[in-house]
């Protein structure tokens, strides 16, 4: 099937509002994409600097170094026991995965691709560029019969959403009922704010407290782009049934799909260092320590968001109004429209600002909280 008309990219309804925002006497404090902003570690430059020399092909399949790296990263920090070298696979950072999954796996006409009512939207592009529907449903129960694709995302974007073991050992058991593929994107696990996530481990679907030993059409998608600030490296990978990773294998070994050998040797250093993700980490939740407050005084309320690198906001009314009120002060979010239709009234704001422009953030969202 001929690939067909994908829609507008959403993010270009914002202009006007953005404009608004830097009109602003302070300047516009940019909360909408997630992007990272903090400096890429210095150890993980130095390697990438001393893996310059790279004359021959890279290994579709990752270095030796890189894949082991990926199965002791899966056991030491998501809890995962079991996995080998030919479990796991890199990746061009994740969202090109998130995209072309579906069509890799065969979908097309009539099938269906379920993803999350709140969803980053590149779920359901995945479903149209392969010729399937994509259905919004977050239990398992509602999940159509032709379903041959599940996205689960924990935790979540936009909501932070965190799935317990017993809602993801549900949702394979119903995957598995349908015989449908089910995948998981845990690019925010290292992230997790509210009790029992702030000393608990965000949990995997590949934990064997969800899967046993039994991997078969299960995936986990993870990026380095969060934890490590490695969004402009384009560090990801996927792990899980042994099947799938091979088929994927073969595809992207024909379509010259290869990680740099450059940034394999990043990623195996950064895989293997736990301290920069724990200061990264601290000041992701300073930063929500200051904007979440300072929302909530404005006449916000903060729903979900348990996880993950965005507070999911709503003050009761059309998103676009929010949009609009809070580029009067200044500050760029994102309207719930963006994705999906359950969230027409809320917003999502991002915590990778620097700590100078959150800090602008809520003391502009304090006073209009005061003059209300």
């Amino acid at each position: 099937m001929a690939l067909q008309q994908l829609p507008d990219y959403p993010w270009d309804l914002m202009g006007p509002y953005v404009d608004r925002a830097r009109s602003h006497p302070g300047g516009a404090v940019d909360l909408s994409i997630g992007s990272p902003v903090d400096p890429t570690p210095e150890l993980i430059r130095e390697a990438l600097a001393q893996a310059t020399d790279a004359h021959a092909y890279p290994q579709t399949v990752g270095t030796p170094a890189l894949r082991d790296a990926i199965v002791a990263w899966f056991e030491r920090r998501r809890g995962v026991s079991g996995l080998t070298v030919g479990n796991v696979l890199p990746t061009i950072g994740s969202k090109e995965l998130v995209a072309f999954l579906p069509f890799f796996l065969g979908l097309g006409e009539g099938d269906v691709v379920v993803h999350p009512r709140a969803a980053y939207p590149t779920y359901a592009i995945g479903a149209a560029m392969a010729g399937a529907s994509a259905v919004a449903a977050d239990d398992p129960a509602e999940w159509p019969a032709t379903t041959r694709l599940v996205w689960l995302n924990s935790p979540g974007n936009p909501d932070g959403r965190i799935l317990t073991v017993d809602e993801l050992r549900a949702a394979v058991a119903r995957a598995r009922e349908l015989g449908a593929y089910i995948a998981s994107d845990e690019c925010y696990a290292e992230l997790g704010w509210d009790a029992p996530w702030d000393t608990e481990r965000v949990p995997s679907i590949l934990d064997p407290r969800v899967i046993g030993e039994d991997r078969r059409d299960v995936l986990a998608v993870y990026s380095l782009s969060k934890q490590s600030n490695l969004a402009g490296y384009r560090a990801a990978f996927v792990a899980g049934c042994r099947e799938i990773i091979d088929r994927l294998t073969i595809i992207r070994k024909h379509a010259g799909m290869m990680l740099p050998s450059p940034l394999q040797a990043a990623m195996v250093v950064a895989l293997g260092d736990d301290e920069h993700v724990k200061v990264q980490k601290e000041r992701y939740l300073r930063r929500r320590e200051v904007l979440k407050p300072a929302l909530e005084a404005a006449g916000f309320r903060i729903d979900r968001s348990e996880g993950g690198l965005y507070l999911w906001a709503t003050e009761g009314r059309d998103a676009w109004e929010s949009i609009d009120r809070l580029a009067g002060l200044g500050i760029i979010a994102g309207p719930g429209h963006f994705y999906g239709d359950h969230f027409p009234q809320h917003v999502r704001l991002s915590l990778t600002a620097p700590d100078e422009r959150i800090d602008a953030a809520a003391e502009r969202l304090r006073a209009f909280g005061e003059s209300l």
